[in-house]
């Protein structure tokens, strides 16, 4: 089924079960030939989900697809895993070849270290992978209670190095992901100012943390400081909370107030999987996106679960589709 097929269906009828998803973040990965040091190495690193044990094993479409049950899940958008950081090229390539051989993922944001001197050619290495199109490259942070605004950490987005970094994805229209604690946002202003033209993707809702009235306090008030940019857009991904089961009555107001900010036209729902799956089921993380999406129009809907991403990703219509063998 192509994706404008899909579309029609869905806008006809309305029904869930209907409604076309292109899944704006997730990863895939195989740690068993590929060294991403965070899920190959001893011990583990410090985790916002806890243990993540579970998730230290190959990820790749097939395993997806079957856990997405029956949700319309046409395409989705790779974002990078954290490979060795002198393994970015090999990463792009990697995905390249799986997109080759399975049809996904549809688009890929790299890995790039923005505060290096060779930023102009690490870009250009990736730029010979077409599915790139644009980069991550989380920027260093504070703890909360710890943080000052014009601290000027090295690798932060107020580091020299780092602007220049972003300064050259911009000068190639390139996107900007951004996943960065959310009391860092307000920094993300001066590039936005300085960049207008530049797209950028706040990755997993600011990261809000956890659900203590004055942390959505702060939470909203930084989200409100870079929603007022038109060229920002933000992925309803990433919001489990540690050690817990992702749960609906912890997400469901996080996620109205981000869409509020934001509106629908500027949202996208994303899986974040497999890292999710340390709380949360495939199709019951649909099945909520969907729960909570509920009281907005057809075309609003359709617009936070694809053709958002369609059109930040740029993706091919064409490429975009259900065969019989992935869903019923």
């Amino acid at each position: 089924m192509q994706l404008d097929v899909a579309r029609r269906r869905f806008l006809e009828s309305g029904e869930d079960r209907d409604l076309p998803i292109v899944d704006a973040h997730l990863h895939f990965w195989d740690p068993t030939q590929n060294y991403h040091p965070w899920l190959c190495d001893e011990p583990l690193i410090p985790f916002r989900y806890g243990d993540y044990r579970a998730i230290r094993r190959p990820f790749l479409p097939q395993e997806y697809r079957r856990l997405a049950g029956v949700h319309r899940v046409l395409g989705c958008v790779y974002m990078e895993a954290e490979w060795a950081p002198d393994q970015a090229v090999g990463e792009a390539a990697w995905i390249q070849r799986l997109h080759q051989a399975t049809g996904w993922p549809n688009a890929m944001l790299a890995q790039a270290w923005l505060d290096r001197d060779d930023i102009e050619a690490q870009l250009a290495a990736l730029s010979d992978y077409p599915l790139v199109k644009g980069v991550r490259h989380k920027p260093t942070s504070m703890r909360r209670q710890d943080y000052r605004p014009g601290h000027g950490l090295a690798g932060s987005l107020e580091c020299s190095r780092y602007q220049t970094g972003v300064a050259a994805l911009a000068r190639r229209g390139w996107i900007f992901e951004l996943q960065v604690p959310w009391w860092h946002l307000g920094e993300l202003v001066t590039l936005l100012e300085r960049h207008p033209d530049m797209p950028v993707v706040i990755n997993h809702a600011g990261v809000p943390g956890d659900r203590d009235p004055a942390t959505l306090a702060g939470w909203r008030a930084a989200m409100h400081k870079v929603a007022v940019y038109p060229q920002v857009m933000l992925k309803l991904s990433g919001i489990g909370l540690a050690d817990q089961p992702w749960r609906l009555a912890d997400n469901r107001e996080l996620l109205h107030t981000a869409i509020e900010l934001f509106g629908p036209e500027r949202c996208m729902f994303a899986s974040n999987f497999p890292v999710d799956s340390l709380v949360v089921d495939l199709a019951e993380l649909f099945d909520a996106f969907k729960a909570v999406s509920a009281g907005y129009t057809r075309e609003q809907r359709l617009a936070m679960f694809c053709d958002n991403a369609v059109r930040c990703y740029g993706l091919s219509d064409s490429r975009l589709a259900l065969t019989s063998d992935d869903h019923p």
